[in-house]
């Protein structure tokens, strides 16, 4: 990422990362001073439930809802980090056509053979000593498909992270075929053991920014993502990474409540929501996992007793829970998908309620 021309220059600012990346047709969104997260929306927002497409603020040029704020706008980002210099800057991956691999290189228990590489089965006769992050398994996988590992691809652009992991920058070269963010240690959809992946519906940390931990460092020759290998596009596709989007249902007529019912559905709905929403101000500790899944019930025992509908409390779930944790677009989606069906299991009645 080149941003300044001297080899002895300062490092760049936020505003002029923010600046370039635009300038390459990445949409960017600020990230909270000292942090990896986005800033916090504003107080208006923050107690109401409704979707980023429906939010007042975007239009009006407030970085609210994380990366669905994202712009390529030159003078909405001036105005953004001239009031706000020590933001940090987030790119918004899907609307930049980027497949960012993020390689961890966190300290944690190895697990058994058959959760390293989703899929693959690895032989005892495998030598597996030593084997210790993200870059073991990633350059594993590529060993096992007779490719090089992307950790050492220096024909793109890659980041070193403060906690000493590693991302690789990738061009989507197939726009029309959309991919799905990952975790690493996800047991549905991972391309690998503490290998994180970065695409629709999330969002990367752009080289310079500064964290409480560290900085973003770009490392090596290459500023710009290079197209992502054909045959790691086939691994995400494998692992379940491409996104089929479902056709729109027709609306059933006759299904619609009465808006009074609708309304006493949200009384009990909503303050579950604002509570998940609210766990953006404590990025750990704050039960999140505990009030998404309670709202997710909620929400599914609600819609099976027919007093919302189904697609509109998962919109409203997915809107909360990107608003506190933008990072972990599939832990959350999990999360939901589960809740709902138990609690689907179990219609939820409003009789007597006010």
């Amino acid at each position: 990422m080149r941003v300044s021309a001297a080899a002895n220059a300062q490092p760049a600012t936020s505003h002029a990362v923010a600046r370039w990346c635009a300038g390459q047709g990445w949409p960017v969104h600020p990230l909270a001073a000292g942090r990896k997260t986005p800033s916090a929306n504003c107080p208006e927002c923050k107690g109401m439930r409704h979707s980023a497409a429906g939010c007042p603020c975007i239009p009006a040029g407030l970085p609210c809802h994380g990366f669905h704020a994202a712009t390529t706008n030159r003078t909405r980002i001036d105005a953004w980090w001239s009031d706000h210099p020590s933001w940090g800057v987030g790119v918004a991956c899907g609307g930049a056509d980027l497949i960012v691999i993020d390689i961890d290189a966190h300290s944690a228990q190895v697990p058994d053979r058959n959760r390293l590489l989703p899929g693959i089965p690895i032989h005892d006769s495998v030598n597996l000593q030593g084997l210790a992050s993200g870059f073991d398994t990633l350059a594993l996988l590529a060993a096992l498909r007779g490719q090089p590992t992307p950790a050492q691809d220096d024909s793109t652009l890659r980041v070193r992270t403060p906690s000493g992991g590693l991302h690789v920058w990738y061009r989507n070269p197939y726009p029309a075929t959309r991919f799905r963010c990952s975790t690493g240690s996800s047991t549905k959809t991972a391309l690998a053991w503490q290998v994180d992946v970065r695409a629709d519906g999330g969002y990367i940390v752009a080289p310079t920014t500064r964290t409480a931990q560290g900085v973003y460092v770009r490392e090596g020759s290459c500023h710009l993502p290079a197209p992502l290998p054909e045959w790691l596009g086939e691994e995400l596709v494998r692992t379940g990474h491409s996104l089929q989007r479902p056709p729109a249902r027709p609306a059933i007529p006759g299904r619609r409540r009465k808006s009074s019912t609708a309304v006493r559905a949200h009384r009990v709905l909503d303050p579950l929501l604002a509570d998940v929403a609210e766990c953006v101000t404590t990025p750990e500790g704050a039960s999140f996992t505990e009030k998404l899944n309670r709202a997710a019930y909620t929400a599914g025992g609600l819609a099976a007793a027919g007093h919302v509908d189904e697609a509109a409390a998962r919109a409203l779930l997915r809107e909360a829970a990107e608003t506190a944790r933008p990072w972990q677009s599939a832990r959350n989606e999990r999360i939901i998908d589960d809740a709902v069906a138990a609690g689907s299991a179990r219609p939820l009645h409003l009789e007597g309620r006010s």
